[in-house]
Order: structure tokens, then sequence, then C-alpha cells
């Protein structure tokens, strides 16, 4: 009894959610909305981009020459959606799609390009995730399988709607990381694989570039740096296969069209002259986790004098100023960082709390609470509680402490420990 109930929700679940592929014509599961993807990709997309690095804004025109050649695929694509293009400061190379058009690329996988056709074909890619509902399509088989366990349960006597609910919930909060993590089914890459080249071709674009790429992650899948390329590989594996295959589409398609090699160069002008200072940058913060002050703070200024506009490079020194103590100095590198940019969350927490640590808790307000307009986390919630405390805003303080209390972690202690200090339970 127990299997056939089991058997019949699954089934009336998968039928009720089979809809049309807009790239493919073929029926697929999805059992969620076109909506529900336009509002998770409005809703996350920047969220997501914050917490991977802020976005690129070293070089401005780069990040339109991106946006173009995006905008340029998007324009033949099998579905019109919001599409938007940006670029992560982060030296992982890395590209992903959220549903409804939302995509970015990493700074780190530009670097690994050689031309405007391979430029196309990642974004070409990314394109057919969020075109093909891949994204939906692996939320709705966790949902099938939510659907599954919840049988069980109603077969068992055991399931409440109390804890349905809580299971939904729990599934809604973790939408935007699990889509930008999930592992795409070999179907799902074949596909995006497929009509990404055919939108290279439709765009002017030589699909060569396709399967040029495919053979760079081929063989940077085979170097001694793979830890660098873990994320993009886990979610897009590179194969002999699949280059095999784009070589098949290829001949197909035919091998004409626009490469862009020297466009592409000449966007990238400014970007690999930094070159050498994002590495002395991450060599910087591998150093700091080490235990290395000295020398990260070398390599942060090695950094800044190769390209003293980049804010990440300011917000190293910064960091290992604050934590050798000399929070004014550090408050001095972050508002150099933040002089350079704004829009990302970490330079105005890290000010915020320096400031606090100096007695300037009107300035460290104002930072804390521009952190967490950009992103919430605890760390902010629990420093804007301490500056609130000791201001004398007894409300403002235990609102904070208790948002950051619900924080598994360090300061999530921290917090709980201040609210039990200040009699609140």
């Amino acid at each position: 009894m127990k299997t056939r109930l089991m058997v019949l929700v699954l089934m009336l679940l998968a039928a009720a959610g089979c809809a049309v592929n807009p790239v493919t014509g073929k029926r697929d599961l999805v059992m969620v909305s076109e909506q529900w993807e336009l509002d998770v990709g409005a809703q996350q997309y920047a969220p997501l981009r914050q917490a991977q690095g802020g976005d690129f804004t070293l070089d401005p025109a780069l990040v339109d020459y991106v946006q173009q050649v995006g905008q340029r695929l998007a324009a033949v694509s099998d579905r019109q959606l919001p599409y938007e293009f940006q670029v992560i400061n982060d030296s992982v190379p890395n590209a992903w799609a959220l549903p409804g058009g939302k995509i970015s690329i990493n700074r780190g996988l530009l670097t690994e390009m050689d031309s405007e056709a391979e430029l196309a074909a990642v974004l070409g890619h990314e394109i057919v995730h969020s075109a093909a509902r891949h994204g939906a399509q692996g939320q709705s088989r966790s949902i099938l399988l939510q659907g599954a366990v919840l049988a069980g349960g109603v077969a068992a006597g055991m399931a409440t709607d109390d804890q349905r609910y809580a299971s939904a919930a729990l599934l809604g909060g973790m939408v935007g990381a699990q889509l930008v993590n999930q592992r795409y089914s070999r179907e799902a890459e074949r596909e995006s694989d497929l009509y990404g080249m055919r939108y290279m071709k439709r765009a002017g674009y030589n699909p060569r570039g396709a399967v040029e790429l495919q053979e760079t992650f081929l063989r940077l899948s085979e170097g001694r740096n793979q830890d660098l390329f873990a994320a993009l590989f886990a979610s897009h594996p590179p194969s002999l296969e699949r280059v095999e295959n784009n070589r098949k589409l290829l001949a197909e398609l035919g091998d004409s069209g626009e490469i862009g090699r020297e466009r592409y160069q000449q966007a990238m002008t400014r970007l690999k002259r930094a070159q050498p200072a994002y590495e002395a940058y991450d060599e910087g913060r591998k150093a700091l986790s080490d235990g290395n002050a000295t020398e990260a703070l070398q390599l942060a200024e090695r950094a800044i004098s190769i390209e003293p506009g980049e804010a990440l490079f300011h917000s190293l020194k910064g960091d290992v100023l604050a934590g050798r103590g000399d929070h004014r100095a550090a408050e001095r590198a972050y508002s150099d960082a933040l002089q350079r940019d704004s829009s990302w969350f970490y330079h105005h927490l890290k000010r915020g709390i320096s400031r606090a640590e100096l007695g300037q808790n009107a300035g460290a307000r104002t930072d804390l609470q521009g952190s967490i307009q950009r992103m919430p986390t605890a760390v902010a919630h629990y420093a804007l509680g301490v500056v609130e405390r000791q201001s004398g805003n007894r409300a403002q303080a235990v609102e904070n402490f208790r948002i950051a209390a619900q924080s598994d972690s360090p300061v999530g202690q921290s917090a709980r420990k201040a609210l039990q200090e200040m009699g609140v339970n």
C-alpha cells in the first residue's frame, strides 16, 4: 500500500509538471512557473554576486564589452528573457546562470580565454541554461524528491501539514545557492553545448570557438592547477566526448564566422596588464589566512604598486593592519578601497568595524548599514548591535543582535550571549 501510494503521488506530480522546453521543443519535467524563474533571478542575482566577490569595477569598458557580446547572443535565443550579464571580481574561473536570464562570468575565466568567439561560447552556453529552464528542471527534481519523502510520510501516517510547510520553507530559503552550485545533468550540458553553438552561428560567430574552449577546459582539467577550476568543472565537467561532439557539430554548422581574437585582446588589455597584481593579491590572501601577516602586507603593497585602482588590494592591506590592531591605518586603507569601489559590501563592513574600534560610532553605523543594505550578514548585524548598545539605543541593539543570533556560528553565539547580558530571552 505504501509503495503504491508513493508511486501514485510521484506520477501525479510528474504529470502535472510537464512543460514544453522553449529551446528543444521537447516535454520536460518542470514543476515551477515561469514567473517563479523571473522572480528568483531578480531576487537572487545581486546577493549572489555580492557573496562571490562583488562586481568587477576596475575596467567598465571591459564589462560593457562582455555585456554587448552577451546581448548579441541573447537576441537570437529561443526564449526572450530580461537577460543581464555581469563580471564578478574573483580569480576563480567560473560562470553561472540563474533562471530568468541572469548570467555572471568571473574575471578569472576571462583571463583563460583567447577570443571573442570563446567568450561567446561561454555566454551562449549559459544563455541556454536559462532559456531551456535547466535551473527550473533541477529545482523540479528537488521538489519531486521532496514529494517522494512526503508521500512516504503520508503512507506511514507520520507527515503533518506543519512538517510539509517547514520543508517547503527550508527548500525556498536555499534556492539561490543551490541553483548556482548545482551540477547540471549530462543531458542539460549536451543541450547547452548544442544550442549554444547554434546561437553562436545565428549571431555571426564561428562556432569553432566552442571547440577551442572545450579543448582548453579539457587540457586544464588534466593539469596541475585543478583546484582552481574545481567550481567550474563541478557544474560543467569537461570531457573528450564533449570535445568530439562539438567538433561534429562544427562540421555540420560550418567553420565560418567571426573569431574576434584581436577585439578580445584589445578589450582585455588593462586586465591582462593588471594580472600580476591579482596574482600577488591572491597570494597575499593565502598568506594572511596562513598567518603570515608580514608577507601578506608586502604582497598587498606590490599589488597596489602595479594597479592602484583595484579596491581589493587596498582592502587586503586594511585586513592586515586591522589584524595587527592598527585600526586607524586600517580605516584609511578601507577608505581607499571604498573610493575605488563602493558597491561591494565587504569594504563597508570592514571600515565600519574599524571605525567602531576607534569609537567613531556614527561613521561605523553608516558603514555597517551600508554593508547590510548590500548583503545582510551576521557579522555586520552583530557589529551594528554593539555600536547601538554603546550609543544607548537598546531597541536597535536588540534587533540587530537577534538577527545575528540566528546564525549558527561564533558570531551568532556572541550575539546570543549579548542578548542574555541585556536580559533578553
